[in-house]
């Protein structure tokens, strides 16, 4: 099983959508823990850790998002491994 944390940084029309909801919902479903915040600039930051290719389900849903979402761009890094409780929403 191979853990790792992933930033991501999902630009487009993704504030006021319930974004922030939904991608702590399907994460929660996935088995992954971190956040999802709003940003300065209009976008959202998702942190995600848990397995790989839980991570990846979660970026193939973010490329979408909720209904009534448009995501214009999908950036990821992969960061240090963090051991958190749960996924928040901020």
């Amino acid at each position: 099983m191979s853990r790792k944390s992933v930033t991501f940084s999902v630009r487009g029309k993704v504030q006021r959508v319930g974004f922030r909801f939904h991608t702590a919902h399907t994460a929660l479903k996935l088995g992954l823990t971190g956040y999802a915040r709003n940003q300065a600039d209009g976008s959202v930051e998702v942190l995600a850790c848990g397995e790989e290719e839980k991570i990846n389900a979660l970026a193939e849903w973010l490329r979408a998002g909720p209904q009534l979402a448009r995501v214009n761009s999908l950036e990821q890094v992969e960061t240090q491994w963090q051991e958190l409780p749960d996924f928040k929403m901020y």
